[in-house]
């Protein structure tokens, strides 16, 4: 495969929840390459792929007895397809007592998958969200020609290691239609093709805006109920991502409602009919798509850095804006993203604002340049793709 010529950098997340539970549980969405991570990340293990009639047909007769002749740890691929496989992982996990490392589960975060964990592995399992690449996976990569690529084509591993152009808009387009009309169904998602596919296309008009079920739901000519519910499934299924607003006692009216983001900016292109880089650059929804790419790429970078860290947008009622919060525990680090080549200090006056409503010593303005340096009063123009290339350096934030 083409994608395992490139190093996932989530194996040091996986190893160290591997030492302390039973269980861990890889989350993603398709065809992001959880299969390629886990055999290269655990050589040694055993593997079953439950969407492999032998491999589901032997478990599926006997669960436990099938379980027990396994002696080493196990890789289970597709778990959610065996509902009747949880409470048999549960009495294999008691019965070791304190053991750790011993099964590995792959799957989407589908409501049947999360359902069994909940119900039955509860407290037993740790959970590893692996997204499509991120900047400092592909850096070095020879497709990676600049931040830009990875922005362009998205971090899908076919994706964006496709040299062929019309071989990238098919495989896209391929995808979009599998996932719905292949992949929901599997997943337990009774839903319409034709107004999922619809809904996706308007999501890329108004990704990075606020999210109004009301308005897009009319577009749609179905209720909002159902809008919301088809958004709650691609939210869920790690294709959008709602980014909370983030409240605070501060006196003044905030915004309450989310905004949507595309997870992947391959897919969003795709659906902006955005095919080619050029076209990319004179396209009026060029600033919302790097907003969208910088902010998946920037939670991964936290998430993966600083364990438990959540992200935020915080925007005021008279338009006060700054694009993320980055809520760590201790503090907030507050963030702006701009495309400009070189920021000046009037960029970063929706930053001063928060840093003075929420008391925030430090800010940051993320760019697409190469310089580092400071726009007074506490924020600093950072160069993103320098950040990203080391996303351990976020915790010094």
């Amino acid at each position: 495969m083409l994608h395992a010529m490139v190093a996932r950098a989530y194996r040091s997340v996986l190893q160290r929840l591997l030492r302390r539970f039973p269980v861990v549980t890889v989350l993603g969405p398709r065809q992001c390459g959880k299969t390629t991570f886990i055999r290269q990340a655990l050589p040694g293990w055993s593997y079953l792929d439950l969407e492999r009639p032998s491999d589901a047909a032997a478990l599926s007769a006997d669960p436990e007895a099938r379980l027990a002749q396994f002696r080493g740890p196990l890789i289970l691929d597709e778990a959610q397809r065996m509902p009747g496989l949880f409470p048999v992982l549960r009495g294999a996990v008691d019965r070791a007592g304190r053991r750790t490392g011993r099964y590995v589960l792959l799957g989407s975060a589908s409501p049947a998958l999360m359902r069994h964990i909940s119900e039955s592995l509860a407290g037993r399992t740790a959970f590893v969200d692996l997204p499509p690449f991120r900047w400092d996976e592909v850096a070095g990569h020879r497709e990676a020609r600049g931040l830009a690529t990875l922005w362009f084509r998205g971090g899908f591993p076919v994706a964006f290691l496709e040299r062929d152009h019309r071989a990238r808009l098919d495989w896209l387009e391929a995808y979009a239609r599998t996932f719905i009309e292949r992949d929901l169904p599997l997943l337990g998602i009774d839903v319409s093709a034709a107004q999922m596919r619809r809904l996706w296309a308007m999501l890329a008009h108004v990704n990075g805006g606020i999210w109004n079920a009301s308005q897009i739901s009319a577009s749609l000519g179905v209720s909002y109920h159902t809008v919301n519910r088809y958004v709650d499934i691609l939210e869920h299924t790690f294709l959008i991502r709602k980014l909370p607003p983030y409240f605070a006692n501060i006196g003044k009216r905030l915004v309450r409602s989310p905004k949507v983001y595309f997870r992947d900016t391959g897919l969003l292109h795709y659906f902006l009919g955005i095919h080619s880089p050029e076209a990319l650059d004179t396209h009026p929804a060029r600033g919302a798509s790097w907003e969208a790419f910088v902010i998946d790429q920037l939670v991964s970078a936290f998430q993966r850095a600083v364990p438990g860290s959540r992200p935020y947008f915080w925007r005021t009622a008279q338009g006060d804006e700054v694009d993320c919060l980055i809520d760590v525990g201790s503090r907030l680090v507050p963030f702006e993203i701009r495309l400009h080549s070189a920021p000046t200090a009037d960029d970063a006056r929706g930053l001063r604002r928060c840093m003075r409503d929420l008391e925030v010593a430090r800010a940051y303005l993320l760019y697409p340049g190469r310089e580092r340096y400071s726009l007074g009063d506490g924020v600093t123009a950072l160069p993103v793709g320098q950040l990203l290339a080391r996303p351990g350096n976020v915790r010094h934030l």
